[in-house]
């Protein structure tokens, strides 16, 4: 008989956003595209400086050797402790066409850096060539704008975009590129026959990610649609790999750029790069080209920063105290807390298990809400450790897992086999073409796939056929 089968299983986690690296996201290129993109020096010295110490180290040992090294030489230079680190920036190079495997004279096998890469890193280390970093205009901009405008400017932009998501009326609007790409993405979604655009699972678990990832993610949506757009990929990773070796609060020209260029900053404006016949990249723009943080100093400049900005107070009775007066951030925390009260500057909430699981049964994990309450955790959490009370963030992680303990999979049953010999011989072949679900020997029964339960029929209607004859 056919039916839903539940499967026991020690832990299930929802599927997250894949936030890619710089790295994973240019080993989705082609060939092609990459060969073109390392003609840019911008492009070779950002990749560079993104690769792990150890594989930065070999591609300066090789810079200047203009021919194949053996690998038994490179092979040396680390310790046979370091022979897994070693394979792995091996597969890491070449995954991302900044060497290749070449045979040698006598048969032996060496690695040759790609020639394209070689010239134009060179290029941007030493010197010479053609230039390739963004110049200020001559003339000074008599509208100046300073650090703390640019990042004031940056993410009110950006804030629009998010208010636009959780539907808070207070956002101004937002550029149809924008909406283009929260539906490309997969953040928002309109339903049939309503005109208004509601936020997805993937939605929610988007408005937990620190800023960086969230732009960076954007981004890579935007850099999916480029060529429907009519823009040239190459031409729009080139300058934000120049942007990102940019001053913060220097004005640049835009005089020189082609249409493409031009019509590409305009939809920047979004991570608050400002166009007024000259541009000023902000903080948020600059940090693009490194992809999500993820880096130790990464990680520890992020920290100071939430210290003087968060405004979360979470205690072991539940109790959650925002003080804030942005409506933003008080939507964010409304995902996975029940809102008790609310004053000019200060909000009141309580985590319990329902409001978590509505939060859970929207798309967002558990981990995501315990990172999101302790990036943004108050200065005063910070004198006291842990910033987030340890009781608080196992018991959402609990109620998490006590949600996720079954998997419900269509299946088909199989029992009531006249001997042990035939239901061993079904259930053999079953696992062989990996359609067995689940089996057991007490009762001879075992469940198959939907999609399995043909084939293994056939193959029963034809051993039963054999055995009778």
């Amino acid at each position: 008989m056919t039916g839903r089968i539940a499967l026991t299983e020690k832990y299930w986690t929802q599927r997250t956003l894949d936030c890619k690296d710089l790295h994973s996201y240019l080993k989705t290129l082609t060939a092609t595209v990459l060969d073109r993109l390392y003609n840019h020096p911008a492009t070779c010295l950002a990749v560079f400086r993104e690769l792990p110490e150890l594989s930065r180290l070999y591609i300066m040992r090789i810079l200047f050797v203009d021919q194949a090294v053996p690998k038994a030489i490179m092979g040396s230079w680390v310790s046979p402790n370091s022979a897994k680190e070693l394979e792995d920036i091996v597969k890491l190079l070449t995954e991302l066409r900044l060497w290749q495997e070449v045979e040698m004279q006598g048969g032996l096998k060496g690695w040759l850096l790609n020639p394209t890469f070689r010239r134009n890193l060179k290029g941007a280390l030493l010197g010479g060539g053609n230039e390739w970093s963004m110049k200020p205009p001559m003339d000074a901009d008599p509208k100046a704008r300073g650090i703390a405008i640019l990042d004031e400017y940056a993410m009110g932009r950006w804030e629009c975009v998010l208010h636009f998501m959780v539907g808070s009326h207070q956002h101004e609007v937002i550029s149809s590129d924008a909406l283009q790409i929260l539906q490309h993405a997969g953040l928002m979604k309109k339903e049939p026959g309503e005109n208004q655009l509601t936020i997805t699972r993937d939605g929610f678990q988007f408005l937990l990610m620190d800023t960086s990832a969230q732009v960076w993610y954007f981004l890579l949506q935007y850099l999916d649609t480029a060529t429907a757009r009519g823009l040239d990929l190459i031409d729009c990773l080139g300058f934000l790999f120049q942007l990102s070796f940019s001053t913060l609060g220097q004005d640049y020209s835009t005089d020189s750029m082609s249409d493409g260029l031009q019509k590409f900053l305009q939809h920047l404006r979004e991570f608050g790069l400002r166009k007024d016949g000259r541009f000023y990249p902000t903080r948020l723009a600059l940090d693009i080209a490194s992809g999500p943080k993820k880096s130790m100093l990464n990680t520890m400049t992020a920290t100071s920063s939430n210290q003087s900005s968060g405004y979360i107070v979470v205690e072991t009775n539940y109790r959650v105290y925002a003080y804030t007066d942005s409506s933003l951030q008080v939507a964010l925390i409304a995902l996975f807390c029940e809102l008790m009260y609310r004053f000019p500057n200060l909000v009141v909430g309580i985590i319990t298990r329902e409001s978590v699981r509505q939060a859970l049964r929207s798309g967002i994990t558990a981990d995501q809400i315990v990172s999101f309450l302790r990036q943004h955790a108050h200065p005063e959490c910070y004198k006291e450790p842990p910033v987030l009370p340890s009781t608080i963030a196992d018991q959402i992680k609990l109620w998490a897992i006590e949600r996720d303990r079954f998997i419900y999979k269509d299946g088909v049953l199989y029992n009531q086999f006249d001997s042990q010999a035939d239901f061993e011989i079904l259930k053999n072949y079953a696992q062989e073409r990996g359609v067995l679900v689940w089996h057991t020997t007490h009762g001879r029964k075992m469940v198959v796939t939907k999609e399995g339960h043909e084939e293994v029929r056939k193959f029963w209607k034809r051993h039963s056929r054999n055995g009778s004859m």
